[in-house]
């Protein structure tokens, strides 16, 4: 099912401003990627049962010590996918979507964790299971890639967005690694976002639920919905958290807000959790523009 018109010309809209306000400004948008990086690599990571909380991830990221005992393969987890999506930011641009450039994040994220599997394709007899999907075998991992590439960078019809969900589902249905395969399916999201003009999107942890629910809906029925809708929501919020501080707005919370505007803080969540008003989300707390009224 494609993404609802109201989602597209939202998207449109928000897109549209973003390109005129950031003209000159390459030097903010560097900031607000940067300042995101512990909190997306704490999302990610928290969705494959990782203990780290995000202050413990900002910590290990800004090499500070942590007051309890941590595993050495958290603290590379974390180190690993901050250096694997600072390079992503930094190449996405000068290079289409290929199986090296795959093979070379997932080496990248598993350095020092598993060097034996890291920066290769499931060998034979390495068979892997996600709840109850069986993963295709070894053998066709690689042939199977290289197709959902193909039709990937071949359709210029389907909208960009349900493109990158059909891709991304289709990239955890197939699990070519033997690990990493949330993780690195997730950077490839923000590579292909990053190379179409869009900000990077942040799955987190808190719709982990729902996440794994489009999966299994997938896997069932081939139904791509629930994933768009993630995708979609994901990309409006990432644009408005842009716009806002691109347009120099006073940026206050949402329990500020509610209460600058005497209305009900659970309305106003509800509203940013649909993405009906200009909110998003830092550290887990909602917040909004000072200037915009609901009014």
């Amino acid at each position: 099912m494609p993404t609802s018109k109201f989602y597209q010309e939202k998207i449109q809209e928000l897109k549209k401003e973003y390109d005129l306000f950031k003209k000159g400004k390459s030097s903010l948008l560097s900031i607000i990627d940067e300042a995101e990086i512990s909190e997306t690599v704490y999302n990610s990571n928290a969705i494959e049962n990782s203990t780290l909380t995000l202050r413990e991830t900002e910590r290990i990221l800004l090499e500070m010590d942590i007051n309890r005992n941590i595993s050495l393969r958290e603290v590379f987890e974390a180190k690993n996918l901050a250096r694997v999506i600072e390079f992503v930011r930094d190449k996405s641009g000068k290079s289409e979507l290929l199986e090296d450039n795959i093979l070379l994040l997932h080496k990248m994220l598993l350095s020092n964790i598993n060097e034996s599997i890291a920066g290769r394709f499931r060998y034979k007899n390495e068979f892997v299971r996600v709840g109850t999907h069986i993963a295709p075998a070894p053998e066709h991992v690689s042939l199977m890639i290289g197709e959902i590439l193909v039709e990937y960078s071949s359709d210029n019809i389907t909208y960009f967005l349900d493109k990158i969900a059909h891709f991304h589902l289709n990239f955890e249905m197939i699990h070519p690694f033997n690990d990493g395969n949330g993780r690195i399916g997730r950077v490839l999201i923000n590579y292909q976002l990053q190379r179409l003009g869009f900000p990077n999107i942040i799955i987190r942890n808190k719709e982990k639920q729902r996440y794994y629910l489009s999966l299994r809906e997938y896997d069932s029925k081939q139904n791509t919905k629930n994933m768009e809708v993630i995708m979609a929501l994901s990309l409006i919020e990432s644009l408005h958290k842009r716009n806002t501080y691109l347009r120099g707005m006073r940026i206050i919370s949402a329990a500020d807000f509610a209460k600058k505007n005497k209305q009900a803080l659970s309305g106003i969540l509800n509203k940013a959790k649909r993405q009906t008003i200009p909110a998003f989300r830092e550290k887990g707390v909602w917040k909004i523009g000072i200037d915009f009224s609901t009014h």
